[in-house]
């Protein structure tokens, strides 16, 4: 049976604002704004090229606004991808790679500044949070690993 990861839900206190940066700042396309009742509000946006979207509003999670980490992007030009958003407005880490060579640590541990040696697929690394303080990291593959 195949699964497919369809939605990642983002706790956030400001929906508006939230809405704002993901649409006008990163780009994502704007699926849906639905309010169904008091305190209910669903909105809906996909990144670009992605078959997985993001959801956040009112009444959705219980979870401390700001709380999620280590959501990934994936491109295929790192420099490239750190360059058009910090083009437009979004506080971007500098290009980096983990000092065990394998995947990011939590926050900000591990980082060498620069792309992976090589530029080894999988390797590289930026990051930013949104204005609710959820850790987002873009990460670059340029070969996929077989199966993927």
């Amino acid at each position: 049976m195949d699964m497919r990861l369809e939605v990642v839900v983002l706790p956030v206190s400001d929906v508006d604002r939230a809405k704002e940066f993901y649409e006008k700042r990163m780009g994502f396309r704007l699926d849906a704004d639905v309010e169904a009742g008091e305190g209910y509000r669903v909105v809906q946006l996909t990144p670009p090229g992605s078959g997985c979207s993001v959801i956040f509003g009112a009444g959705l999670t219980t979870a401390e606004p700001g709380s999620a980490q280590g959501l990934q992007l994936v491109v295929s030009d790192i420099g490239a991808a750190r360059d058009e958003l910090a083009g437009r407005g979004v506080k971007v880490s500098e290009v980096f790679h983990d000092a065990t060579g394998v995947f990011h640590h939590a926050g900000d541990a591990g980082r060498v500044a620069g792309p992976a040696p090589e530029r080894a697929s999988y390797g590289s690394f930026v990051s930013f949070s949104d204005p609710e303080g959820n850790e987002w990291f873009v990460q670059e593959v340029t070969t996929r690993l077989p199966g993927r």
